[in-house]
């Protein structure tokens, strides 16, 4: 990320004690240096424990600041717990979560096993939910305000062909963050969420977009009504809109950040329907060489 072409004033988010979901790489750690740069304090968790450690480290290094690295498993209720706890006697109470973690992969859906199903769903939908679940019922308990963020994506309207774990799943977090928007607003706790288009990361293209035509297309931003990919900076700018102090009047919203993708051609994997089955062995190639890079480096 261009951290100069933040549109926020320094300072903005100065007080503020946000934990970031999969902070440790991808759109995470982008969305983590930004609140950092803007004088958050910082939390970044993940199974990858090393990777958060050195995550936490680099940012610090080029921004000051603190930024605590947590292994954790979010597909454990009881792994969330023991982290909060640890946060809110180590650091004092959190102001914001952005519920980012997430894992998915194209898939024709005849091929999906369920252990396939359940490794999306238990992070995207149970973990996400067993997340807000425990750091919403703190806020309430201490007469807090709060501020959740969930990383969302235009499949959540129209469908997900070819990745229907995570179009599913997502499709239930953007469920609880209208529905919570409406139970616990009065409460003083918001709920919104970011729709991004392509924002390319090394995970995200191995696993949606290995190097066979169509999906590369997307990756690249040439099927994209603007012909090109999204800017990091442009992701985080929204992101500490929602999150930062000045829209707390937003809340129960989801919003697409996608170059009009979603208008123009539904933002999804449709295309996929041309593919055969060589297309669809080196797809599951690509995934598996990415999926053992990330087991080996996972410490919980």
């Amino acid at each position: 990320m261009d951290i100069d072409k933040l549109m926020f004033k320094p300072g903005l988010m100065e007080g503020e004690r946000v934990l970031v979901t999969g902070g440790g790489t991808g759109l995470g750690k982008e969305m983590a240096e930004g609140f950092l740069k803007l004088g958050a304090e910082v939390h970044i968790c993940g199974r990858r424990g090393k990777v958060c450690e050195d995550t936490a480290e680099e940012l610090m290094s080029n921004h000051g600041g603190k930024v605590v690295p947590h292994a954790c498993d979010i597909r454990v209720a009881e792994a969330i717990t023991d982290m909060n706890d640890a946060i809110w006697s180590k650091h004092g109470a959190l102001t914001g979560l952005v519920n980012n973690a997430a894992g998915n992969f194209i898939s024709r859906t005849e091929d999906l096993s369920i252990r396939g199903f359940d490794a999306i769903s238990n992070i995207v939908f149970r973990g996400s939910f067993y997340m807000t679940h425990d750091i919403g019922k703190r806020w309430i308990a201490d007469k807090q305000r709060g501020n959740v963020i969930s990383i969302l994506t235009t499949w959540v309207w129209n469908g997900g062909p070819f990745v229907v774990p995570s179009a599913m799943s997502k499709a239930a977090v953007n469920t609880m963050t209208q529905s919570l928007a409406v139970e616990w607003g009065r409460y003083g706790l918001r709920f919104n969420a970011i729709a991004p288009g392509p924002f390319p990361t090394e995970g995200m293209s191995n696993r949606l977009s290995p190097e066979t035509e169509g999906t590369g297309r997307r990756d690249s931003g040439a099927a994209n009504p603007m012909g090109r990919v999204g800017e990091m900076h442009e992701l985080v700018n929204l992101a500490v809109f929602l999150m930062g102090p000045g829209a707390e009047y937003v809340n129960g919203q989801t919003i697409a950040i996608d170059g009009a993708m979603y208008n123009a051609s539904g933002g999804n994997f449709a295309q996929l329907t041309q593919w055969g089955d060589s297309e669809w062995k080196a797809a599951r190639e690509a995934i598996e060489v990415q999926n053992a890079k990330d087991k080996a480096a996972r410490t919980v």
